[in-house]
């Protein structure tokens, strides 16, 4: 495996409108592995995210993944296009089409399908595999799922292709316990084929179990960098990065 980054953020600055959300974040995410992205609310992780999909334009430093410039001073790639280059995002908000049918949401998600039938059995039924209940509600309208069923939903949309980089913002918010389990699973598997993921997590028992690396931002800032297993290891370093104990948010 590459020990080249998939994707680097260098000095990246954000504006929203009057607000100026990212103040330089530096940030690199290994090739094949899981990174969490941790921080207190309102430290600019979404953004983050949003930024490196080109839903939110960086107004300087330089984004780059698997070799391409996506965002740099004067130049901003078109979100479609990041998507062509194998990056997949699932929101916080999760995105689905509600009155459309689960098939329908994945049939779309699917870029490369004109009709279920060019979607890869296979890979359906392992998408099945872990979330069954899209399975049973395949022809129901999205917008009537519950709420940990329209998360399936998204993630699913997310990985109905193979990806290179999955961009996630708190996956396991409105799951039950079980379905976090089956999800944990499904993105270790994911692992596996080298998918990269960042992901934003406050479920910190999915951080601990999924996380290789991780960054935490502050303020606009990524502030600490490292493994995953040592941040787990040391309460003090978590006390001072996040303001509580991982083990007491399992």
């Amino acid at each position: 495996m590459s020990s080249t980054p998939i994707l680097t953020l260098e000095g990246v600055h954000t504006h929203i409108g009057a607000y100026h959300i990212l103040h330089g974040v530096d940030l690199e995410v290994p090739r094949g592995q899981v990174t969490m992205l941790l921080g207190r609310n309102g430290a600019g992780k979404t953004t983050t995210l949003r930024t490196i999909m080109g839903l939110w334009q960086a107004s300087q430093g330089q984004v780059r993944f698997d070799g391409h410039v996506l965002a740099s001073p004067g130049r901003q790639l078109a979100t479609p296009d990041i998507a062509q280059r194998g990056v997949a995002y699932v929101p916080e908000t999760m995105g689905i089409f509600a009155d459309l049918s689960v098939k329908e949401n994945l049939l779309l998600a699917a870029r490369h399908a004109r009709s279920i039938d060019d979607i890869d059995t296979h890979r359906l039924e392992w998408i099945f595999g872990f979330f069954p209940a899209l399975k049973k509600f395949w022809l129901y309208p999205a917008g009537k799922l519950s709420g940990g069923q329209k998360q399936m939903l998204s993630v699913a949309r997310a990985i109905i292709e193979p990806r290179k980089l999955l961009l996630i913002d708190e996956p396991s918010k409105g799951l039950a316990p079980a379905i976090v389990q089956n999800l944990i699973t499904a993105l270790r598997e994911l692992k596996r084929t080298a998918t990269s993921i960042l992901m934003v997590e406050q479920n910190f028992g999915m951080a601990k179990a999924l996380g290789d690396s991780v960054a935490v931002m502050d303020d606009g800032h990524v502030v600490h960098h490292g493994r995953m297993s040592d941040l787990v290891e040391d309460e003090e370093l978590q006390h001072r990065l996040l303001g509580l104990s991982l083990q007491a948010h399992q």
